[in-house]
């Protein structure tokens, strides 16, 4: 049985998750998406996950296979959303999830969402947000599969964006 193992991420492990973001920064790119094309995000933008806790990766034994962004109540681009989100209560976002190439195509992207969505219930929030462009369907895959809603688009660095949110509930 494969252990997988989902917490903070810490300065020393910048050079692995900036390989991983770097790889799939290259997917979007080849599967035709507009998404990260624009210099974002790069290495000091994870940085800053880091320095405030924020930062998040998904280890295979010792082994950093994936990374995200959690953040919790704190996403000004959600303030003017074009449509509705479901609740107005606490709520965790969801940035950068990315799983390294040698790893695609197990769940582990899904794997991941289900920790943020524990790390979520863990501090008694039972709302998660997230988006992703028009054009990045498997991520637009996943969030329909794990239970998402879409609720409507939001601006990132003057391009509109899908947003989703789920509810959780206790036994999620």
């Amino acid at each position: 049985m494969i252990k997988y193992h989902f917490r903070k991420a810490t300065l020393s492990e910048m050079a692995p998750i900036w390989n991983i973001l770097q790889r799939a920064i290259q997917r979007r790119k080849e599967d035709g998406s507009n998404q990260w094309q624009d210099g974002y995000p790069n290495p000091p933008v994870v940085q800053k996950d880091i320095e405030k806790g924020e930062g998040f990766v998904l280890l295979q034994g010792e082994t950093i296979i994936g990374y995200s962004a959690v953040v919790i109540n704190n996403e000004p681009a959600y303030d003017q959303i074009e449509g509705n989100w479901l609740t107005n209560a606490d709520f965790v976002v969801m940035h950068r999830v990315a799983i390294s190439e040698e790893h695609l195509g197990k769940g582990l992207a899904k794997l991941m969402i289900k920790n943020i969505e524990n790390f979520a219930l863990s501090n008694g929030i039972y709302s998660i947000k997230a988006d992703t462009n028009f054009d990045n369907s498997a991520m637009l895959k996943i969030f329909e599969s794990l239970g998402y809603s879409y609720c409507g688009e939001v601006y990132f660095r003057g391009s509109a964006r899908k947003a989703y949110e789920k509810v959780l509930t206790k036994q999620d």
